[in-house]
C-alpha cells in the first residue's frame, strides 16, 4: 500500500507516575528528514526515537515531539537552603548594627530608613525572622526530585511513541490510498486520449497526400502529375510524423506506474521518473503531429500528467 508522505498521529499516556504525550507529523521532503523534540532530562531516548521512525518511515520531513509531566502527588523533597538564610540574618543584623535605635534594655525603638519591622525581624532582644518575610525571599527554599530510573522512563516514553507511529502510519496510509485512487483515474483519462491520438494520427498521412496532390495540381493545372512523387512525398511525411513508437511507450508506462501503484514500500522517487517519461512522449508526439484536433488532445494529456505529478510528489 502507497503511502503520503503527510501525516500525524498522537498518543497520551499515564504510566510510572508520568504524563507522557507524544505527537508526530510530517510534511513533504525529497529524503528522510528527523527531528526530535524532547525534554533536557530525557535526550538519552533521541536516538532510540529516530530509529523508530526509520522501521516505518523511508521518506519525509518528520517531527516527533514529546512531553513528560509528572504527575500530582509524585514525590519530591523540599527543604529550607540554611545557608541561605543565615546570609539574610547576617545581613539583619549588620543592618541592625548600624541603622536601629534601641533603648537600654536594648530594645528596638526606631529605624533610619524604615526598612525593619519590628514583628518581621527583631522582637525585643530575640532575632526571628517571619514566615511571610521569608517565603518572599528568593533561594530560600530548595526542590529536591528524586532521580528517575531510565529504564522505566524509556518503557513509557517509547510505548507512547509506539502508539503515536501506528496511528501516523495509519493516516499516511489513507492518504495514500486516496493518491492512488486519483492517479488511477487520470491515468484513464491518459489512454482515453491516447486512444484517440492512434485513431487520429494514421490518417493525417493520407490527408497530406490529398492536399499536396490539390496543390500540385493548382500549380501544373494541365501538365502531366507525376503519381509517384506525391506517393514519395507523403511516405516521407508519414515517417516523419508517425508517432507508433512513442504511443507504445506511453501504454508500457502507463502499464507500470498501475503496477507501481500496487506495490509495497516506497515507490515515490519511481513514480517520479516515470511520469517524467510520460511528458517526455506526449511532448514528441506534439511536436511531431501539427494537427488541430491532435494537438488539442496532446494538451489535454500534459494537463492530466502534470496533475499526476502534483499527485506524486506527496507520495512516499
Amino acid at each position: 500500500m502507497i503511502r503520503s508522505m503527510t501525516g500525524y498521529g498522537r498518543s497520551q499516556l499515564q504510566s510510572e507516575g508520568r504524563d507522557i504525550l507524544v505527537e508526530i507529523k510530517s510534511v513533504n521532503s525529497r529524503y528522510l528528514e528527523q527531528n526530535v523534540r524532547i525534554g533536557r532530562n530525557y535526550t538519552y531516548l533521541e536516538e532510540e526515537l529516530k530509529a523508530l521512525l526509520k522501521t516505518k518511515v523511508s521518506r519525509g520531513k518528520v517531527e516527533i515531539s514529546v512531553t513528560v509531566n509528572p504527575l500530582e502527588g509524585r514525590k519530591a523533597d523540599i527543604k529550607v537552603n540554611e545557608a541561605i538564610v543565615k546570609g539574610y540574618l547576617e545581613a539583619m543584623r549588620s543592618y541592625n548594627n548600624n541603622y536601629v535605635t534601641r533603648n537600654e534594655e536594648g530594645e528596638i525603638i526606631g529605624n533610619v530608613s524604615g526598612f525593619l519591622a519590628p514583628d518581621s525581624y527583631y522582637y525585643g532582644k530575640e532575632e526571628r525572622m517571619s514566615w511571610q518575610t521569608m517565603m518572599q525571599l528568593p533561594d530560600i527554599f530548595r526542590v529536591e526530585k528524586p532521580q528517575e530510573d531510565e529504564n522505566e522512563v524509556r518503557r513509557s516514553v517509547m510505548g507512547a511513541a509506539e502508539n503515536a507511529l501506528a496511528a501516523f502510519v495509519s493516516m499516511r496510509e489513507t492518504e495514500g490510498e486516496k493518491l492512488r485512487i486519483d492517479i488511477l483515474n487520470r491515468l484513464i483519462s491518459l489512454e482515453k486520449c491516447l486512444a484517440v491520438v492512434e485513431e487520429k494520427a494514421p490518417e493525417l498521412t493520407e490527408r497530406y497526400r490529398e492536399r499536396l496532390f490539390t496543390k500540385i495540381s493548382d500549380i501544373l493545372k494541365d501538365t502531366a502529375i507525376d503519381e509517384q512523387r506525391i506517393l514519395t512525398e507523403a511516405a516521407i511525411f508519414s515517417e516523419k510524423t508517425a508517432v507508433d513508437e512513442e504511443t507504445v511507450r506511453l501504454h508500457s508506462h502507463i502499464s507500470q506506474m498501475r503496477d507501481m501503484l500496487s506495490e509495497e514500500g516506497s515507490v515515490g522517487r519511481k513514480l517520479d521518473f516515470l511520469v517524467q517519461e510520460l511528458n517526455r512522449e506526449v511532448n514528441t508526439i506534439g511536436s511531431k503531429v501539427q494537427d488541430i484536433e491532435i494537438t488539442a488532445v496532446v494538451v489535454e494529456m500534459k494537463s492530466e500528467i502534470e496533475k499526476i505529478r502534483e499527485q506524486i510528489q506527496n507520495i512516499e
